[in-house]
């Protein structure tokens, strides 16, 4: 079985999608996390319905996470 913690240990240097609580999509390279599944992405761009915009380089709380797949 596959724990959560592994297989971001397995997605570091890679490109993630991300479904936050409040609907919005987070798109970037993860480059890090902590046991509390806290994120620290790069190049990230941030959409909500048809609007988008670039963050750059972000720290995201780990509660704020509804679900993580690789692209």
């Amino acid at each position: 079985m596959a724990l959560p913690l592994d297989t971001l240990e397995k997605s570091v240097n890679q490109k993630l999608s991300l479904l936050l609580k409040d609907s919005r999509h987070i798109e970037g390279k993860l480059l890090g996390f902590d046991e509390y599944m806290n994120l620290v992405m790069d190049d990230v761009e941030e959409s909500k319905g048809e609007t988008k915009r670039r963050l750059g380089k972000i720290i995201l709380r780990g509660s704020n996470v509804v679900s993580i797949s690789l692209l």
